[in-house]
């Protein structure tokens, strides 16, 4: 069960100021989640940006997760050339790139997508996808192929200035990195009416504390069980995602080439269980915000490219609704 004292506790005492990352929102009167609306084409839920939240100031006592002996002090976690290793015994030596980065502007890989590639909500997992995949996103960010949707959120627009700075080995020593690693599961999905009260803590959503509850709508809330331990960008973080009732049936018909807006299932490129078929990525298990904000970039040409050339026929008739389903049946999978 997500406990809220530890959800508030996180939000109090590890705000950072990383725009591409998190830094919750202390200081700031709290900013509610954006209501659902049928009427809006746009889901600028999925979309979460407040950019101008201000962060405490370090105490230099260094913090601690579970199950590690590690301790890092939030100055060094917010060192986007520094990705803080809990757990470096759960996955093999790091490249420099994903460690440390080049100065001035090749951010380490591993701050933003944690050392074990497991992501949030507010970026990518890259655990498990394949190493050519890696590249040509790469590449698509720094030609201008692969942009965004919205407004111009920190990880997005850090990305694009990582991908111009980084050479063609940096990218490939990633690439081949984190292709190598396991995808974890770290996402409960829960069908619900009636949710927990949100705010947005930069670019992702954290429960309000003694907040009460609020009506789900159309669109999914995900948060992490224990904001402490996702600030401190712990690989072992784990999140809830809430999607609208029957959204995970929905979602599995749509994803098996069920129902009039999908012209061809996922399963037919990404495999049976959604797992990746050779050069095509696995989806399964992935953040549903993240698989949403997909789905909308490349309905509308955001996300352009040779590797998003093949969706653009399976997502141009797609509804909002529908993108939630698939959203939600995506993230309920195993990896």
């Amino acid at each position: 069960m997500i406990s809220r004292s530890k959800l508030w506790l996180g939000a109090l005492t590890l705000l950072g100021s990383i725009v591409a990352v998190s830094g919750a929102a202390v200081g700031q009167s709290p900013t509610s989640t954006p209501a659902a609306s049928t009427a809006d084409p746009f889901p600028s839920w999925a979309y979460p940006w407040v950019p101008d939240f201000k962060a405490t100031p370090d105490d230099g006592v260094p913090r601690h997760v579970p199950d590690s002996t590690a301790a890092f002090t939030i100055t060094q976690e917010r060192d986007l050339f520094f990705a803080p290793d809990w757990h470096p015994a759960d996955h093999p030596g790091m490249p420099d790139v994903v460690a440390s980065g080049r100065r001035p502007d090749v951010r380490a890989c591993g701050s933003c997508h944690r050392v074990e590639g497991t992501g949030g909500p507010e970026n990518a997992s890259l655990a498990g996808l394949p190493a050519g995949y890696i590249i040509a996103q790469m590449a698509d960010f720094k030609s201008g192929a692969r942009s965004f949707s919205g407004p111009a959120r920190g990880p997005v627009t850090l990305m694009v200035a990582i991908a111009k700075a980084a050479t063609d080995a940096e990218v490939q020593a990633a690439a081949a990195y984190f292709s190598s690693l396991a995808p974890k599961p770290n996402i409960r999905v829960v069908e619900a009416d009636t949710v927990p009260k949100t705010q947005i803590a930069r670019v992702f959503y954290m429960i309000v504390p003694d907040g009460g509850t609020e009506p789900l709508g159309q669109r999914i809330v995900e948060v992490p069980d224990d904001v402490q331990q996702f600030e401190h960008r712990d690989t072992r973080s784990r999140f809830t995602a809430f999607v609208p009732v029957g959204s995970i049936a929905s979602g599995e018909a749509l994803a098996k080439g069920g129902g009039p807006a999908a012209s061809a299932g996922c399963v037919t490129c990404h495999g049976p269980d959604l797992k990746g078929l050779g050069p095509v990525p696995g989806i399964a298990g992935r953040s549903p915000s993240y698989i949403v904000r997909q789905l909308y970039d490349l309905q509308h040409g955001a996300r352009a490219g040779s590797t998003a050339a093949p969706m653009k026929p399976v997502v141009e008739k797609l509804s909002h609704q529908d993108m939630i389903s698939l959203a939600a049946y995506i993230a309920s999978l195993k990896p």
